[in-house]
Formats: structure tokens, C-alpha cells, sequence
């Protein structure tokens, strides 16, 4: 049996898009938590960490965030964020289509959550296709802080060699004195010859967190070998129950330090955040290597994403 189609009522508001610029953190980081949905973007780090690569722009009416940007797997081709904040979707999505109606294009959303899918086919979508290179990786806070059970054995293992070989080892909360080292430790990082293009923007947006900390507003740790220096570090931000990890790097000829920093940085979360219940690691962009070293983390579930036509 076909849902019926929501009926489209015509809305005198006009949507007026202005460029996304960091000083924009402060108003759109309370919308976020209007969202059901625990995809990265919809973060303060999915939006403004790529801003410049998606071109968003963005406005907020009726306390809610439209964001117009371009398609998650064909940036040269426009399309915006599924609209979130106080106001329905029955009421956002007739804005969007005024808007494309009065500029002559068709509307797209991308990056949409599965879990949306079901209402706007009730609202009109006429194209839904899968973004198959942007799903997110999704586990839970508890496993992810300790690696308990017989599928996590290995990274258990990897924590456990770690201290074993380096007693000294510190884990710390990111401060300003310690944002210095990170710094410098990051610097001398290399994105290696067989990563997608995608990568090279990233660093330069882990550049710019790192110098303008204060200004994302995350929270972090790192690991640090006395007389080695910072080994790893993790940033990342809390909306709700879900932690979403924006970054984390570590020196890859010093075993376990990666999955050290995940455990501390989760554990860390936990204390500050009861609430916390999962852990989003983000997506994989197709890169193999990232995609298999996302598997081996045991995750609970991939938050699909899709671009959708009207």
C-alpha cells in the first residue's frame, strides 16, 4: 500500500542563506540538539570542519537551522542538510521547495538519515539514493571505554601492551599547555600518498581546531610518553547521548596508542557526561584502510545516509 502524499501548503517565508563562519558556532550549536538523529552531521564538527569543502551557507528561521551547501558525494552539484531545529519537517520542507521553486532548482537534500526516509516520502520525495561511502560508524560508550568481551580481545590486548611497555605513559585532558604539544606533534603527521583528496582538506581543518580550540568548544585528551612526547590525541564533542569523535591521531609505530587514547578519551566522556550512551567514530569516505580499522572497533550499527530528490 502507497503512503499518501502530505499535501504541500504554499509559505510567504522566504529562506535568505549568508555564508557559515566560525563566529556562527555560538547560534547553531543549541539547534543541534533538537536533532533525533545521531549522524555526525548535525554536530558542531559535521558542520563548521567542512564548511569551506561543502560551501554551506546557512539561516535560522523559527528557531530552526536550514544549511545549503552541496551533495556529500558530488560537490559540484548543490543540495542542502535536512533542516533541524523547533520546527517540523511538514513545515521546513515546503520552505526548501519555495526557495529551489523561486531559483529554478530542483531541491536535494544529502546526508539524510535513514529514519527520516518514511516522512518524506510523505511529503513528496520522488529519488532516494544511498550514500554508500558516508555511512557512520556507531558503538557503544561502555564497550568503547573498556573493549570488554571476546570480539574486542585484540584491542584489549593492544591497551594492555601499551601500558606494559610504557608504565609511564600519562593521559591527559586537552589544556593550553598541552594544546602546544599536540600541536607540534600533529605538524610533524604526513597524510599519506594513497589517502582520498578528502584527507588533505581534513588536516587542514585538524590545523585549524587545534589554533582555535577555544572557538569549537570540544573536549579531548591525549597520550604522552615522558621524554617521547604526545603520542595521540582525540577531540571531540557531546550532543545528547551520543559522543561524536571528530578527531583522533596518534603515532602509528608506537603500538596501542590509538586504541589507548579511544579508551581514555571514552572513559574520560563517561565521567563528565552520565548520560552518554554511544559513541559516533564518524564515516570512512572510502577509504579502505579507515574503513577496515572502523570495523575492528565492533560497531553497533552504520547510520546510513542518503541523498534525497523532490
Amino acid at each position: 500500500m502507497v503512503s499518501p502524499i502530505t499535501p504541500i501548503v504554499k509559505t510567504a517565508t522566504r529562506l535568505t542563506f549568508r555564508p557559515t563562519e566560525l563566529c556562527d558556532i555560538s547560534e547553531v550549536r543549541p539547534l543541534l540538539s533538537y536533532s533525533p538523529y545521531r549522524t555526525c552531521d548535525f554536530s558542531v564538527g559535521g558542520i563548521f570542519m567542512w564548511s569551506d569543502y561543502f560551501r554551506y551557507s546557512h539561516c535560522i528561521v523559527d528557531n530552526t537551522l536550514f544549511i545549503r551547501g552541496m551533495s556529500e558525494d558530488d560537490i559540484t552539484r548543490p543540495a542542502f542538510s535536512l533542516p533541524v531545529g523547533g520546527m517540523p519537517l511538514s513545515e521546513s520542507i515546503p520552505m526548501l521547495l519555495d526557495y529551489c521553486a523561486d531559483h529554478g532548482m530542483p531541491l536535494e537534500l544529502s546526508a539524510v538519515p535513514e529514519e527520516a526516509l518514511d516522512e518524506l516520502r510523505r511529503l513528496g520525495a520522488t529519488e532516494i539514493t544511498e550514500l554508500t561511502d558516508w555511512s557512520d560508524y556507531l558503538y557503544e560508550a561502555p564497550r568503547m571505554a573498556t573493549f570488554a568481551g571476546k570480539k574486542l580481545s585484540k584491542k584489549r590486548n593492544h591497551v594492555n601492551h601499551f601500558h606494559a611497555e610504557f608504565p609511564d605513559a600519562i593521559v591527559t585532558p586537552l589544556t593550553p599547555d598541552v594544546m602546544k604539544d599536540v600541536m607540534h606533534f600533529y605538524q610533524a603527521q604526513s597524510v599519506g600518498a594513497d589517502k582520498p583528496l578528502t584527507a588533505d582538506y581534513e588536516r587542514l581543518q585538524v590545523l585549524e581546531v587545534l589554533n582555535k580550540a577555544e572557538v569549537f568548544g570540544f573536549e579531548g585528551c591525549a597520550v604522552i610518553i615522558p621524554g617521547r612526547g604526545v603520542v595521540a590525541f582525540t577531540m571531540g564533542e557531546v550532543i545528547g547521548d551520543t559522543l561524536y569523535s571528530h578527531i583522533e591521531k596518534m603515532d602509528h609505530n608506537v603500538a596501542g596508542a590509538g586504541e589507548m587514547v579511544s579508551s581514555a578519551f571514552t572513559s574520560l566522556m563517561l565521567e563528565r557526561h552520565p548520560d552518554l550512551q554511544y559513541v559516533n567514530r564518524e564515516e570512512d569516505t572510502g577509504d579502505l584502510g579507515l574503513r577496515q580499522a572502523k570495523l575492528a572497533y565492533q560497531p553497533l550499527r552504520l547510520l546510513r545516509k542518503y541523498n534525497v530528490s523532490f
